[in-house]
């Protein structure tokens, strides 16, 4: 692997604060973002994101292939929380098991917007309807999730089929707020076109970096106050983690291959499929899998495979596609 690749990742501005924030906690600073500015950035970095995809989406239309990576980005969030439910039942039961199966199968927007961020900076060009891609990918692996709870755990006593609600999960897996402003943005994007995008390119692409950067100052801050938690998960969540982000990345890497999808959008294709969701999938499974133990997959998510992705796995990644000449 080309060291350079890391090297120029970790001196990217974000990704040095997402550092700073980590040294903060181990070194015991009182340095705290006060909590309503996280949420703040979240949701602008969401409506950023999706507006300039809907913009980029406007200009380049709909083809066969940008159908056919939707349609494939929908299928990888189907797949994954699957075969990794399997292997996670060795360890684990039916209800983690399914709660971190639909972790991993969904993804991160804010690693998916680092992994744009340093494609810009290598000047590598990617679609506008990636951003689409993301946001189809974060429902279907919560839905997933919750069938594979109702097929296989043991029903409690004294629960019911009536009990359970289709329509409460359906909210919370299309219309909780971080996947109904990114495709909300996405559409505003596409109807406003280049007129929409001169008037908003200020905000959204102006102060874009600076936003990004604080809020992976705070990511960091919150992911070195998860390590404790990865002492419940055990070594073999442990390594669950890292090794099956990268597996997840390299099917997608042979999908984009397959599919001709160029190498930017094959980065950001393989980064959406080696992430997992540490904001909406778990409050879905809060919501609907109570029986399921919080301090698993979201420590796993946000204490390992986050800072594993945005350090070492983007440009991995990079170089495998690099690699096998997609």
């Amino acid at each position: 692997m080309d060291g350079s690749l890391i090297l120029f990742n970790i001196l990217n501005p974000p990704v040095l604060f997402f550092f700073m924030g980590m040294l903060a906690v181990f070194l015991k600073s009182d340095l705290e973002i006060p909590q309503p500015l996280p949420k703040l950035f979240s949701l602008y970095l969401l409506l950023a994101i999706g507006f300039k995809g809907g913009h980029e989406l406007a200009d380049s239309g709909i083809n066969l292939q940008i159908a056919a990576t939707l349609v494939a980005a929908i299928v990888m969030a189907s797949i994954v929380p699957v075969y990794t439910f399997f292997i996670l039942r060795l360890k684990l039961d039916f209800y983690n098991a399914a709660a971190i199966a639909a972790t991993y199968g969904s993804i991160s927007a804010v690693t998916f917007i680092t992994a744009s961020s340093f494609l810009e900076k290598l000047h590598i060009a990617y679609g506008g309807h990636m951003v689409a891609a993301l946001a189809l990918m974060e429902s279907p692996a919560i839905i997933v999730g919750l069938v594979l709870v109702r097929v296989f755990a043991n029903k409690t006593e004294g629960e019911a089929d009536g009990e359970f609600s289709w329509g409460k999960v359906l909210q919370e897996a299309f219309l909780n707020g971080s996947v109904f402003l990114l495709v909300g943005s996405l559409i505003v994007g596409v109807l406003t076109g280049e007129k929409g995008w001169e008037k908003l390119q200020p905000f959204t692409q102006g102060i874009f970096y600076g936003a990004l950067t604080f809020f992976l100052l705070d990511m960091g801050l919150v992911a070195a106050r998860r390590i404790k938690d990865l002492s419940k998960t055990g070594s073999f969540l442990i390594a669950f983690s890292v090794f099956i982000p990268v597996a997840n990345a390299i099917f997608g890497i042979l999908i984009s291959k397959l599919l001709g999808m160029g190498e930017g959008n094959g980065l950001l294709f393989a980064v959406l499929c080696a992430s997992a969701s540490y904001i909406a999938v778990p409050a879905a499974m809060r919501l609907t899998v109570p029986e399921a133990n919080p301090s698993l997959y979201v420590s796993m998510a946000l204490a390992l495979t986050f800072p594993f992705n945005i350090i070492v796995g983007i440009p991995l990644y990079l170089q495998i596609l690099k690699m096998i000449g997609v």
